[in-house]
């Protein structure tokens, strides 16, 4: 849906411009030669308003080409600087809630055309702990969001205790990934309270939940049964990306990795966040939000 609105959004811009482009250059000087042999004819006699009635700009080019810069500035802030997105899962709580709106830079990982994607422009890549939202891999129509865990190279183990460790490239020695400060959330899953840790993922420190009941309760892959640890090697050119709802987000855990041509942007901002909470014998359709949280407003972790 959204290469489909992208392709009508550049098409748009294409037919748009290319009226303005004629009136400005070709028709509209006809029209003033038209007007100019008028008022020679009438030798002064006739005002500016009745001569533009000799050769009238036709209403569809005016609205086209008065469209034209709208639909050009709407096309290139999209394509290639902000483009907004809706949380629609709980997957990435307790850093981004359903309801939110954010803002997701299109230029931290290289500047690409709006319609096949291609690379024009290297900008930057992501760093361990962006958010970034992506083509979903199986499914590439669909936008996914997720925080980077394993970069290219990396050997990202996950132990039954919830615990992640990773090997940089080139390296021998497993660094875990700090999980400190515990707490109980306020979110729930199912009857169950979720726990919050604090973690540092390179420079990002960020908050997580996790299912306090046995990891087999609760998670969905297979451990290797020698170790009770899953382990990944991510190949060049492709992201380890997990949820920070631990045990429930569908991820690389799941279903490998994100190659780099399926990046998106780097999510950097709550521009506005909706809640959607109402009791059972509310008569409002569910997609009609409650209330504001305007709290939430302003950059992520």
């Amino acid at each position: 849906m959204a290469n489909l609105f992208s392709l009508i959004l550049v098409l748009a811009t294409l037919f748009t411009g290319i009226i303005w482009a004629l009136d400005r250059f070709i028709w509209a000087p006809k029209r003033q030669l038209k007007i100019d042999a008028a008022a020679a004819s009438a030798g002064g006699q006739v005002d500016a308003k009745t001569l533009e009635a000799v050769a009238p700009q036709p209403s569809w080019v005016e609205s086209t080409s008065s469209m034209f810069p709208v639909i050009a500035i709407i096309m290139v802030f999209r394509s290639f600087i902000y483009e907004p997105f809706q949380i629609p899962s709980g997957s990435m709580m307790p850093t981004l809630l359903v309801g939110d709106f954010i803002l997701v830079e299109k230029f931290a990982y290289g500047l690409r055309d709006p319609v096949f994607r291609h690379k024009m422009v290297e900008t930057g890549e992501p760093e361990r702990g962006d958010i970034v939202v992506f083509k979903y891999p199986p499914q590439p129509s669909v936008d996914y969001i997720k925080r980077v865990v394993g970069m290219p190279g990396d050997t990202v183990r996950y132990s039954y205790n919830k615990q992640i460790c990773i090997v940089p490239q080139g390296g021998t020695a497993c660094k875990p990934i700090l999980m400190t400060h515990m707490q109980d959330s306020d979110f729930v899953q199912g009857r169950t309270r979720l726990v919050q840790f604090t973690e540092q993922l390179g420079a990002v420190q960020h908050n997580i939940l996790v299912h306090p009941l046995e990891p087999n309760q609760t998670l969905k892959y297979q451990y290797h049964s020698s170790s009770d640890m899953a382990e990944w090697v991510v190949p060049e050119g492709q992201y380890f990306v997990m949820g920070d709802n631990r045990d429930n987000s569908a991820d690389s855990r799941y279903w490998g990795f994100v190659p780099e041509a399926n990046l998106v942007g780097k999510a950097v901002g709550i521009w506005i966040s909706f809640e959607f909470e109402r009791s059972a014998n509310s008569v409002l359709p569910s997609w009609i939000p409650t209330g504001v949280r305007f709290s939430r407003i302003g950059g992520i972790n």
